[in-house]
Parts: structure tokens; sequence; C-alpha cells
């Protein structure tokens, strides 16, 4: 095939992970981490590393979870984190990009500029993301804290934090404030609809993650290389302590971890320039990026749209079928995202082919927003190894809200464009859901969490107005609806409302 010069290609991928209990733990701070990542990557093109860095145009980071919320970092920072790489790499890109956060960021940062360099925009491209939670915690308590700020200046296109797409006063006001209570309910909206009781469904959840913390023990770069019996993961205990209705600890991302890493993408011709072997590069056949609707409106908490269509349009962009596919990595954070996949295209959750290159980000490691970057990288070197094959990436951000994927292959092909603009369009014009904020009198459960990281028990509801069905949301610490939330089954259960300062508050209803 004669391709364009301006093809883009995948040309290196590193990665980069120490654990608290490695000889040598170093403690290292998210720029150390990354700067590991990205030396790995350039030495994985094939090509002198110091070449391909003094090559690069780009360099794009996904914004890591210390510099997430505008406060100070516990342990300072830099204040141009990918200039600080990229620095250290012997870099000195044109054009420094902080992107917002998402776990959808990486699959949607390689997306956006191998088009670019499709379009003669940029030629050489490095990505690169880091978490250094493990090194945050570990200094917590301690009084010899290292201090990591830097200040190095110089151009970054920073995105903003991107919080808009997530949350809002309303939804804060009445505790989604955490992963973990957010999907919580969209995995209780998933149970309602398929008729599951409470122990039933935290059997199905153990068994679709069991077999990725297989995965995850033979990965050199896992967080937590231990494999996980399906019986261990459904029993709540004291090593597996309930963090949020319905997930105890071990079906939960792992996001004290301190892992890092990298994606080199250039075009063809400059792969040839830099001397870039051809049995290095990796092709993006087929891509797609969408947003689901705002949480609240969508008319079905049990599914996801954006999710479903991004897969298939991936696909379809690549000109192949689902059976075509060799190797998955479904964003994984918890088990919703990957039932909403496996729901929407007719995948099994027990496929033969796996779910997860990585080992998921409960076991291998939840990197924050960066954890698809390192499934990127188990990608390229699996289609390395498998010529003519297809690896598949979906990568998620905030509550299934933003749904991106990759299909990956070591056969030449042409970049080609996606129509997600068109899809976009049909999601958004789906109907949506009547809410009403401020909610005195009764309803009903739609579905719920249960926090359990607060100071007091409590439980967060999403429900509906006996009045007139419109959706809204409560928080309770009524000992007897609580009970029922903690150990029963409060699904479909009349509640009594009441709105004060802004904030529903939740009862059961008198018998």
């Amino acid at each position: 095939m004669a391709l364009d010069p301006r093809t883009p290609v995948v040309v290196g991928v590193g990665q980069f992970t120490e654990r608290i209990d490695d000889d040598g733990y170093r403690a290292r701070s998210s720029v150390e981490l990354a700067t590991e990542a990205v030396r790995a990557a350039l030495a994985d093109t094939g090509a002198d590393p110091g070449v391909v860095a003094a090559a690069a145009d780009t360099f794009a980071g996904l914004r890591q979870f210390e510099i997430c919320i505008p406060a100070p970092p516990p342990l300072g920072a830099s204040d141009n984190y990918v200039r600080s790489v990229a620095g250290r790499v012997g870099a000195d890109p044109a054009r420094a990009v902080l992107e917002q956060i998402g776990g959808n960021g990486p699959q949607q940062l390689l997306t956006e500029f191998a088009g670019r360099i499709a379009a003669g925009d940029a030629e050489v491209v490095v990505l690169l993301g880091s978490e250094n939670g493990s090194t945050l915690r570990y200094f917590a308590g301690r009084e010899d804290k290292p201090d990591f700020t830097e200040q190095v200046g110089g151009q970054l296109e920073d995105r903003g934090y991107g919080y808009e797409y997530y949350m809002t006063e309303y939804t804060v006001a009445h505790g989604l404030t955490g992963a973990p209570v957010q999907y919580g309910l969209l995995d209780n909206a998933r149970r309602a609809r398929l008729g599951l009781g409470v122990a039933d469904y935290r059997t199905a959840m153990a068994e679709l993650f069991a077999p990725l913390s297989e995965v995850a023990a033979k990965n050199p770069y896992s967080s937590s290389p231990t494999v996980r019996s399906v019986a261990e993961i459904a029993a709540v205990g004291d090593g597996n302590r309930m963090i949020a209705d319905p997930y105890p600890r071990l079906l939960v991302a792992r996001d004290q971890v301190n892992q890092g890493s990298a994606v080199v993408v250039m075009s063809v011709a400059a792969a040839r320039r830099l001397g870039v072997p051809e049995s290095r590069w990796v092709y993006l056949h087929g891509h797609a990026d969408l947003m689901e609707q705002p949480f609240l409106d969508r008319e079905n908490l049990d599914v996801s749209h954006a999710a479903t269509a991004a897969v298939t349009e991936a696909l379809a962009v690549a000109g192949i079928g689902l059976d075509e596919v060799a190797t998955f990595d479904l964003y994984s954070c918890f088990p919703f995202p990957v039932f909403a996949v496996c729901d929407g295209v007719g995948l099994a959750p027990d496929d033969p082919r796996g779910l997860t290159l990585t080992g998921g980000l409960p076991y291998f490691g939840g990197p924050g927003n960066s954890y698809s970057l390192h499934a990127i990288a188990e990608t390229v070197v699996e289609m390395r190894s498998r010529p003519g094959q297809y690896g598949l990436v979906g990568a998620n951000g905030g509550i299934m809200s933003k749904y991106s994927v990759g299909v990956y292959s070591s056969t030449p092909a042409p970049w080609r464009p996606d129509g997600s603009a068109a899809l976009q369009a049909r999601i958004d014009a789906r109907p949506r859901v009547a809410g009403t904020r401020d909610v005195d009198g009764p309803g009903t459960i739609e579905t719920y969490s249960v926090r359990y990281d607060w100071p007091v028990r409590t439980g967060i509801i999403v429900g509906r107005r006996d009045a007139d069905g419109s959706r809204f949301l409560a928080v309770t610490t009524d000992d007897e609806l609580v009970a029922l939330m903690s150990d029963g089954d409060p699904l479909g259960a009349r509640i009594q409302l009441r709105c004060s300062d802004g904030i529903n508050r939740a009862a059961a209803l008198p018998r």
C-alpha cells in the first residue's frame, strides 16, 4: 500500500510502575514517573532516543489528580508538568498541552493528534501521563516531606479542569463527589433492569472482574499483581470493606499508585527520516469520541449510548466486525463501564478473548486520567506480536460521560475520519427526563448507593416524584432507610422527601 507520508503511526510506548513494597522504592513525583515512561517510549521506537526527543514538536499530558483541583498540591508540583518532563528527556517542543480531566483523555488525545499529523499540523507527538498517589500517601503523616515544586515556565495550553461535564452544585450538595458513589448508582440501576438481587449481582460483578486480576498478576507493571477469586472479590470483610454500595474495595479502581505511561506517534515521513524500523509501527485503524447526556437527564441510567455508539463507530471506521477483534481493553474503574459495553455491543462478559490487557483498574492500577495510556501501550505491544490482528481500547471519563475508542493494528492503513459529530447529534437529541430540584412529599427510589466513607453512613438516592414522575436527588441518614439500603434492597421503595437549604432529605415512609 502506498501510504500518504502524513499517515500517523504509533512508534513507541513506555510504562513505569513502582510499588511501595519494592526494593528501592523512591516515592517519585508525577514528573519523575512520567519521565521514566517517556524515556522508555523513546527507546521503544528503535531509533536514537535523543534524536526522536529533539524532533518532537508536541508534548501532550494528562492532568494528574494532584493538580485536578484549584488548591496547592500537598507536596508541591511543577508549574508546567508537560515541559518539566520534556526538559528531562532533552526535548523543547513548540507546543505543550495539558488535557482536561477524564479517563477518556488518553485515547481522545491520541485520536486528536493523529488527526493533526494527518492534516500536516504536527509531525512528532509525545503523549504522557502519571500519578503519584502512592507517594502522596507515603508522606501524608511524615515530617520529612519532599518539595516537588518546579518553576519551568514556558508555553502551555492548559485546557482547564473540565468539571462542568461531570458535576453541578446540585449533585455535589447531594453527595455525588466521588467516583464509587456515582458508579454505584449506575450499577444498581442496571441491577434493577435485570431484576437481580443484591447478592446475585455482586457475584456477577465478581465473576466479571476475577479474570482481570489474573491478567494483572502476570503484568510486570501492575500495582497489585495478585490473583483474586470470585469468592474473595464478592465477600465483604476486613480486607474487603464496603466503599460505596454495591462495591467492596476489590471492585474499586486502585488510585493510590505510582505509575507513568507514554506514547510516541508520528507521521510515516518522520518515522522514515528518524530511522524508526517499520516493525515498530502500529496504525490507528478506527476511532470515535462521544459524550453522553448529563447524568440526571438520561432516560435510562442502566445503559451507555455513547459507549455503545463509540465502539460501533470505531469498528465501522476500521472496516471490521466485533468478531475480528483479537484483544480488548475496556475501561474498568468499576463493573458498570465494562457491563455497559458488553450489553451494548453484544460482547459476552466471559468472552474467551478477555476484556483487558493491563489487568484492570482495581488490580493493574487506576492512575487517574492516564490509565488508558497504559492500555494503548499494552495494545501496541500486542499488535506488533500479532501481525494483521486488531486490538480495541475503550476509554471512559466522568460518570460514563465521555467515551473514546481506538482500534489498532500493525496492518498499514490510511488515516480515516470518523462520524462522531453526526452520532453526537443523535445522542444529544435523545429523550430527556424532567427533573425537580427541590422536593417535598412522597417519591420512589429509582437507584441508590450508600457512602461508607463519610463519618455518618449516608444513603444517596436518585428517585422519582409521585406527583409527576420527575427525577430528583436525595440523601438520607434515616436509620430505617439506611438499614434497608445497606442490608436489604431499596429499589422501588417508597420514601418521604423534605427539602431544606437546597438539599432533599429522605426518610422511610411511616408504616
